[in-house]
């Protein structure tokens, strides 16, 4: 177990481009396996989920290789199989601890001509997966679950799935991701009604492969259907822009340190990933955007944060997908806001790597913050003072990075158990919030 000790401090300052975008690199790795030609992913996240994506698309027969020295950017070239082209892999799909992995590879999986099983951690082997295999069931997939969670068992498709029109019960990326990859492989439409705007990563890259997506009209844009590929898909050229929900933990330690100035550099701004920025906007932050323009389909900019007073705010409805994963940072945020904060509509915390609504309430309370637990979210008091202490990451990366953001407030030093876990997405997190810190001399 990784011990990581975290100090108080009076000032953060800097400039920092956070590791690429985990969901982007996961779909990007998956959709190029299947195009034809070569894809260059560049910039792609180095972290324990994107191996996981890698190694399953290797043992599927398309194996990633390093783009070459005489590139501009760190990256990747996946030789593409076709939509026909993959080979039934010799043993099981260990996807580590990657829900999106594991979802997304299902759908992906459904439609082709040999078996396959998905596996992973016991921490994966925990997360609901019905949610995914009953609408692709629907599809006509053959696919076995254990009690409704992993190992999950995909027979070969001896004919094309069904096309499907699904009202999606929860609003969730990962099952409307499953549903429309799966759509490669119908033999009609695929379209999934979401009740709430959820990323839409998944869509953006599918049209850069040539896919048809349609998003219905003004009035019903939560509906998404694409149509069975015509044509070879496209080989993909992008970069990566820096994960939103990484440099999340950044934008809330600037926030909440009066003082504080700090830049953040090519992050992806696509408004479904982007709830946080509207949640510290209204609770009173100040936030800069400049440099915008888009990569691959996807908006980038930079991001600059400077300190200051803020006040609580209420957080619920359309707002809550869109913000999902940044709930643990934000409840951070909440505990240096004048007044109440209340979080509704946030179930879906439950069932993530941890459950994340009784887990992050429980470690911060030992930080001294006034946090409560309710059905579907969380209620604040603040502003909080919080005291060192010693805390335990859970296993889940973002609420070992959401406790060390808090003890930069925190008065002492607190010790983070577990915070090996961060290797899932950010492995120089500690790295990189220290170096914010000395770079101002603190």
């Amino acid at each position: 177990m990784t011990v990581e000790t975290v100090q108080q401090t009076r000032a953060l300052r800097g400039v920092l481009r956070a590791p690429s975008d985990r969901s982007i690199t996961v779909r990007a790795a998956i959709l190029a396996s299947v195009a034809e030609g070569v894809s260059r992913i560049r910039e792609p996240l180095e972290s324990d989920d994107a191996d996981a994506a890698l190694r399953c698309i290797a043992a599927l027969g398309a194996p990633a290789a390093p783009l070459g020295s005489g590139c501009d950017s760190a990256g990747l070239r996946i030789a593409g199989r076709g939509l026909r082209g993959l080979r039934a892999p010799s043993q099981p799909l260990f996807c580590n601890s990657s829900g999106t992995t594991m979802r997304l590879l299902a759908g992906f999986l459904a439609g082709q001509a040999f078996d396959a099983i998905l596996d992973g951690s016991e921490q994966l082997r925990r997360r609901p997966m019905r949610r995914v295999t009953d609408p692709l069931r629907r599809m006509g997939a053959q696919i076995e679950d254990s009690d409704g969670h992993a190992p999950l068992v995909i027979r070969a498709a001896r004919h094309p799935l069904h096309g499907l029109t699904y009202d999606m019960p929860i609003a969730s990326a990962q099952v409307k991701s499953a549903l429309l990859l799966a759509g490669l492989y119908a033999d009609g439409p695929v379209t999934v009604r979401e009740p709430a705007p959820t990323r839409d990563h998944t869509e953006r890259m599918l049209r850069a492969a040539g896919v048809e997506v349609t998003v219905g009209a003004e009035g019903d844009a939560g509906r998404i259907t694409t149509h069975p590929p015509q044509k070879p898909l496209r080989a993909l050229d992008m970069l990566v822009p820096a994960d939103f929900s990484s440099a999340a933990f950044f934008m809330v330690a600037a926030a909440i340190t009066p003082g504080a100035r700090l830049r953040l550099v090519e992050v992806g701004l696509n408004p479904t990933r982007t709830g946080l920025l509207d949640a510290l906007r209204a609770m009173g932050a100040t936030i800069h955007l400049s440099g915008l323009r888009e990569e691959g389909g996807e908006p980038v900019g930079d991001v600059e944060i400077v300190g200051g007073e803020l006040r609580g705010v209420e957080v619920g409805g359309a707002l809550t997908p869109r913000m999902i994963d940044e709930f643990p940072i934000f409840a951070v945020a909440a505990t240096q806001a004048h007044g109440i904060t209340i979080v509704r509509d946030a179930e879906e915390l439950r069932v993530k790597e941890s459950n994340r609504l009784e887990g992050f309430v429980g470690e911060l309370r030992k930080l001294g913050a006034p946090i409560e637990a309710t059905a579907d979210g969380f209620i604040v008091e603040g502003p909080a003072r919080l005291r060192g202490a010693v805390v335990d990451g859970l296993g889940d990366h973002r609420v070992a990075m959401a406790l060390a953001v808090a003890a930069l407030r925190a008065e002492g030093e607190t010790k983070i158990l577990g915070a090996e876990c961060v290797a899932k997405t950010y492995p120089a997190f500690f790295r990189d919030l220290a170096s914010l810190v000395d770079d101002c001399g603190a």
